[in-house]
């Protein structure tokens, strides 16, 4: 008899709930969201997981922590199984969005993006590599970018006693700052992002889409122009010609030496104060100076937007996830806590009262990515643009070796040519 009594419990319960639940609950949808390791930290995942959950009863977060290295081919393969037990929001490099949207792979976010999500006020290097046409797959989540990190100690002493906002100046303080066995600026020959906001300022590029087909743009006058005020620039300082910001890592070329500037992500200040604890309170930032003190440079913007895969079982559910992550509650959350930039325009002021953050928020308004093509990872593999730079400061001919490396790189995003 109690068997009987159970069951007609578990049919009854059934008709709204999964058998084992209490009258009035409903089963929870499990969404699998795949996010990068220390995008966000492990208390504002406890915290967004919570409010989220409590505002959707209907559904339950797994978060699955993901590891860099190998993640091209991991959402490659999730993305091709049609199980549809696979992840349902990926978090995903800002720039590798072009290489998970070709073949269809990646659910169509526009009309979210135009109705709920205020996609006019996005920051353009995170929007603009997540859109294939007029469809948006990428949805943006938080940026960062170079700026400038500076000893103020220096300065001062150099008698520099604001920091720069135009090129021209920038070159003139730098010059002062290269004395009294001071290096002005730390620059490696082959930081090639950094020659990217320069060539883009000039109004340059480094490929560009011509009848459906990409070829290199190194050769334009733009792009030279950008190229030979890397030159000035790099020439105030030690910086090895035929190497890049890694090798060795400028921060600890900072820390060690009398280095006045480098240009890097904010972050990178307390790995220079870990190596050498002197210079606590004495390191400063700011955006990279533009051509005029009405703009700062534009500047390569990196991050992370979030994508659904096609075949996930819920893409509402999917969607009010992203809803929610991208939204500005927990963007601005987001920021608040990584240091990072929130994704839209409209909210920069969230992170006014944070030096570094600032500055990167200034520079990311007006930032760009690299070329919006699946093959641009090609590129990066064998970098002509980094051997390019290295024979440029060796006193190469600017035009002759942007047009060997433009070359190489039209090869590389057509190979089929």
């Amino acid at each position: 008899m109690r068997c009987r009594l159970l069951a007609l419990v578990c049919v009854t319960g059934s008709l709204l709930s999964a058998c084992g639940m209490l009258p009035g609950e409903h089963e929870r949808k499990t969404v699998t969201v795949w996010l990068m390791k220390d995008s966000a930290s492990d208390a504002f995942l406890r915290r967004f997981t919570a409010d989220f959950e409590r505002s959707h009863k209907d559904l339950r977060l797994d978060i699955r922590i993901q590891q860099w290295t190998g993640i091209v081919d991991k959402v490659r393969a999730a993305l091709k199984d049609a199980s549809g037990d696979g992840p349902d929001v990926i978090e995903v490099g800002n720039t590798q969005v072009p290489l998970y949207a070709d073949g269809g792979k990646l659910a169509d976010l526009t009309l979210e993006s135009m109705r709920d999500w205020g996609k006019d006020q996005w920051l353009p290097a995170l929007a603009g590599p997540g859109k294939d046409a007029n469809a948006q797959y990428g949805i943006p989540w938080y940026a960062a970018n170079r700026v400038v990190i500076y000893r103020k100690d220096l300065f001062e002493a150099a008698g520099v006693t604001r920091p720069p906002r135009t090129r021209e100046e920038w070159l003139a303080d730098t010059e002062k700052l290269n004395s009294a066995g001071n290096q002005g600026i730390y620059l490696a020959g082959q930081d090639w992002y950094t020659l990217s906001g320069f060539i883009w300022d000039e109004g340059g590029d480094l490929a560009r889409q011509k009848d459906y087909r990409w070829e290199g743009a190194l050769g334009t006058p733009a792009a030279l122009r950008g190229m030979d005020f890397y030159r000035r620039l790099q020439a105030l300082g030690r910086g090895p010609a035929d190497a890049d910001e890694e090798h060795p890592p400028q921060a600890g070329v900072f820390a060690d030496g009398r280095v006045a500037q480098i240009i890097a992500v904010p972050g990178l200040a307390q790995s220079i104060v870990r190596q050498n604890p002197d210079l606590q309170n004495k390191l400063g930032f700011f955006p990279v100076p533009g051509k005029t003190a009405a703009r700062p440079c534009t500047v390569f913007t990196g991050g992370s937007d979030l994508v659904v895969p096609s075949g996930t079982k819920d893409q509402f559910a999917a969607t009010a996830v992203v809803g929610a992550l991208v939204g500005a509650k927990w963007d601005t959350e987001l920021a608040r806590t990584m240091n990072y930039v929130p994704n839209k325009t409209t909210l920069a002021s969230a992170v006014a009262g944070e030096e570094g953050v600032a500055a990167m928020a200034a520079g990311a308004a007006h930032g760009r990515a690299t070329p919006s093509t699946p093959q641009w990872a090609d590129v990066e593999a064998d970098n002509p643009i980094k051997e390019y730079m290295s024979r440029v400061l060796r006193g190469a001919d600017p035009a002759t070796e942007a047009r060997r490396a433009s070359a190489k790189i039209t090869e590389e995003l057509a190979p089929e040519v």
